[in-house]
This record gives C-alpha cells, structure tokens and sequence, in this order.
C-alpha cells in the first residue's frame, strides 16, 4: 500500500505529532498492516526528509511485528513484545544492533504490549509495558533480503532489503550530523488513514 505524503502528514497532524522540516532531518514513520498473522513483511515504513531543493519520501517493506520464533519462545516471562502504536520522540539513536554494525537504537521508554500465549497469532492489546526493551530498527539479511521474519525480530522494526536499509542509514547518520544523534520514531497503523 502507498501512502501519499499528504495522507501521513494528516494523519499526523490530527494525532498531535511533530514532523521535523529542517533540512535533512530525518522523520522516521512505519505504518503497521491489519495482519496479525506473524513472519511477513507486510508493514509499511516511511522516511521522509528535506534535501536542500526538495522533500524526499521513501517507502519500505518491513515488519513491526516479532516473528513466529520469539512469539513461540518469548525471551521475556511476560511474553514477547510488540510495540504500541504512537510517537516515541527523542527515544532514539544510532549505536551498534547487538554490538554488530549501526541502526537505530531504542535509548528511552516505549510502550510495548506482551504476547504470552506462545501460540502464532499477534495480540495486540491488554496491559501495556513502558521501559527500555531494545526495541530497535535495523535489516534482516544481511547480504540482500528476507522472505520470513522468523528470528530477524522480536519486537523490532526489521528492514526486509538490506538495500533499503542501507538508504535510510545514509539519510540518519547525515541527519545525526547535522541535527545530533537523536531520532523520533512514529508507530501508526492501517486504521489511521
């Protein structure tokens, strides 16, 4: 699904949510699907910017969502995590995904619901849980894409291409530069538009 750009800005604006228009500072955006079947890529990721001319609007292909894997294999007695939709401003950052190589890193609170009953459907809902739960946004395969979730997230945002990946790395760390090491990142869903 394509979202127009004037489409999230309404929708952002409604919901009382910033957007950044300095130049090259980079407004971070997924869009999750009505799927709650889990391992797909099947949710929309935005990221939207202005170069010295003109904006830039890019979408992607990943998942909001953990996979089969960690639903089944919850690494937390609560259950696995699955971010709650909303703004969450100046919670991010560029550091090192598991000490491996850059993302954006999760560095304040967010608000995640648990998926308890290790069964492969997602539950959105019920008590919500705020803290710092390394709820980051990074790629899958590291060499070209994935066609499953799988163990890629466990309550991550996961890039499906690594090419996609790479572009919007390129954009935050030109953002981080001129703006500083600091990143919003906006949760919205399909019932939103």
């Amino acid at each position: 699904m394509n979202y127009s750009l004037r489409q999230i800005l309404t929708v952002l604006a409604r919901k009382g949510y910033l957007f950044y228009d300095k130049p090259y500072q980079a407004n971070i955006i997924a869009i999750r699907s009505h799927n709650t079947t889990p391992n797909a890529f099947d949710d929309f990721f935005h990221l939207i910017y202005r170069d010295q001319k003109r904006s830039r609007h890019y979408e992607f292909t990943v998942t909001t969502d953990p996979g089969t894997y960690w639903l089944k294999n919850p690494c937390n007695v609560d259950g696995t995590a699955i971010l709650v939709p909303g703004q969450y401003r100046d919670a991010y950052k560029i550091r090192k995904h598991k000490g491996q190589y850059d993302a954006v890193c999760q560095e304040k609170s967010v608000k995640v619901w648990r998926d308890a009953n290790k069964d492969d459907v997602l539950d959105f809902g019920g008590k919500e849980y705020e803290g710092v739960f390394g709820i980051n946004i990074h790629r899958s395969d590291p060499e070209t894409e994935s066609y499953s979730v799988d163990k890629w997230s466990a309550g991550c945002t996961v890039f499906k291409r690594v090419k996609d990946f790479n572009l919007f790395m390129r954009v935050c760390k030109k953002s981080a530069e001129l703006h500083g090491n600091v990143f919003s990142y906006t949760l919205l869903t399909e019932c939103d538009f």
